[in-house]
């Protein structure tokens, strides 16, 4: 398999699928993005999914081919010997995506009356915008909801600009951490009450980072299980007995 075609709520959600299913890295691949999701303002998100096509490289897709022949399969072996690449390195000559991004995060704060600054800090995921200033709870919004719709409009406009794929997550306030730190207590709350009263429980619908959250907080308990159902943007974490 050296080409798929994959639809997700945003289209880094629909990239992390794609490379799932080939098994490789962002490097390794080339990017079509077939159809943007649908939205409203500030990123409100409709029925359309993202759709993008990924396609292995030549060289890869030589190599896959030659070294499974039946399974067209990468090995695993071969992709701790690729060499590590960042995600921006091909980052246009002429325009840089994270000044543009940066730049529509600034005005997109004018637009609500507020003057920020951001710093950039680099991550294991990419790259984290850190906004400054006054009044931001404007910007992070209930639950962190005016956030991840500006870093989801945001990440459109930087790989806009770029020739490869980009990540940015947008913070204000460390509510990042205290988001965490909040779903985190909320999963072991809800796991006990699963354990004593002996019945699942549905929890709200979630963006997929905070859904994986939970997942990773009870994946080692012992008496849970956790799992996901629905369609985005309604899909929810379950919590059921073992």
């Amino acid at each position: 398999m050296t080409t798929v075609i994959v639809t997700g709520k945003t289209i880094e959600d629909a990239v992390d699928q794609g490379l799932a299913k080939l098994g490789v890295s962002r490097d390794l691949v080339t990017l079509n993005v077939l159809e943007q999701p649908s939205r409203g303002f500030l990123g409100l998100i409709g029925v359309k999914p993202a759709k993008v096509e990924l396609t292995l490289k030549p060289k890869q897709a030589e190599e896959s081919f030659q070294n499974e022949p039946d399974s067209a399969l990468i090995r695993t072996s071969e992709l701790t010997s690729s060499s590590s690449t960042e995600l921006d390195t091909n980052i246009s000559n002429d325009v840089d995506p994270y000044v543009e991004a940066s730049n529509f995060v600034k005005e997109a704060a004018a637009g609500m009356g507020l003057d920020v600054e951001i710093e950039i800090k680099k991550s294991r995921d990419g790259k984290i915008f850190n906004i400054t200033g006054e009044d931001l709870g404007l910007i992070i919004g209930r639950r962190g909801q005016t956030l991840d719709a500006l870093q989801y409009l945001t990440n459109i406009v930087a790989n806009k600009h770029s020739s490869s794929f980009v990540r940015i997550i947008l913070d204000a306030e460390n509510f990042r951490l205290r988001r965490r730190k909040t779903l985190e207590e909320l999963a072991d709350r809800l796991a006990s009450q699963v354990v004593r009263t002996g019945k699942e429980v549905v929890l709200e619908p979630m963006p997929s980072q905070e859904r994986k959250v939970i997942h990773a907080k009870l994946q080692n308990h012992r008496q849970v299980n956790t799992i996901s159902k629905g369609e985005e943007p309604n899909r929810r974490v379950v919590i059921t007995l073992k």
